[in-house]
């Protein structure tokens, strides 16, 4: 990893976040490489329920947990300025888990349902992003890597959810533009695409739906959170230091080819 004393900032939506699902196992993940992290979600209990399953050690990082609304400029630049003046740096790791679900077919679906979506998704990616790199920008950081949690839905489309895939298609386009554009600062940005994972947003599915996609999963099976967490903590890392402007399935094989 980067190093014992990386921030790391989670966002989050309504419906998920540094508080639950990818965005917890995210943290989860990260603090136990020795990140101080910062647990970010619109609910503050969600968000201090995972502070107290953070691991710590001996080298005495720091965990914190905020609540903030991706959706609100005003909110998001709050969440920055508390976290460099708790740190006395911005976050040199990002990870935006924003996301919502608001399910209708296209015949159906209500102006408000599209827009809260994209509101959250893909307006909410655009604000953390911008606001991290700005402050990295600004301070002068040698590095720092934005990651973004897009879907598989945003690359093949999926019945009933036109609004979700066209935000999370929006959300690896401005990943690609973010990488090109942050490059020269030495700040990358990718962005992970998972399949069906295993979190709150999927317990609302239907079971037979579920049943019908893992026939279509080549590995059989659900993801899990930490699948895509052990992802995110590869492209936070120097490991990945010549990495940039990409999207990696995590998907179990879903829709190959």
């Amino acid at each position: 990893m980067e190093g014992s004393k990386r921030n790391s900032t989670v966002s989050s939506p309504p419906d998920g976040g540094g508080g639950s699902g990818i965005g917890r196992a995210v943290c989860q993940r990260l603090a136990s490489e020795g990140a101080s992290v910062v647990v970010a979600d619109i609910s503050e209990e969600s968000a201090n329920e995972t502070l107290g399953s953070l691991p710590t050690d001996l080298r005495g990082q720091v965990h914190l947990a905020a609540a903030v609304d991706v959706s609100s400029k005003e909110s998001v630049k709050k969440l920055v300025t508390s976290i460099q003046t708790h740190y006395f740096q911005p976050p040199s790791v990002c990870v935006n888990a924003a996301g919502i679900t608001q399910d209708d077919f296209l015949l159906n679906m209500e102006e408000e349902q599209f827009d809260r979506v994209i509101q959250v998704n893909l307006k909410g990616s655009f604000l953390v992003t911008q606001a991290v790199a700005q402050a990295l920008v600004a301070c002068g950081a040698p590095k720092g890597s934005i990651i973004t949690l897009g879907s598989i839905v945003g690359k093949v489309g999926n019945l009933g959810q036109v609004n979700y895939a066209a935000s999370k298609a929006g959300v690896e386009g401005l990943t690609r533009t973010a990488a090109k554009e942050l490059s020269r600062f030495g700040i990358r940005c990718n962005c992970v695409l998972p399949g069906f994972i295993s979190t709150p947003m999927t317990e609302k599915v239907p079971e037979k739906v579920i049943n019908k996609m893992m026939s279509l999963v080549p590995l059989g099976r659900i993801g899990e959170p930490a699948e895509v967490a052990d992802v995110c903590a590869f492209l936070a890392s120097d490991d990945s230091r010549y990495i940039t402007g990409v999207s990696i399935e995590v998907t179990g094989g879903l829709f190959i080819g």
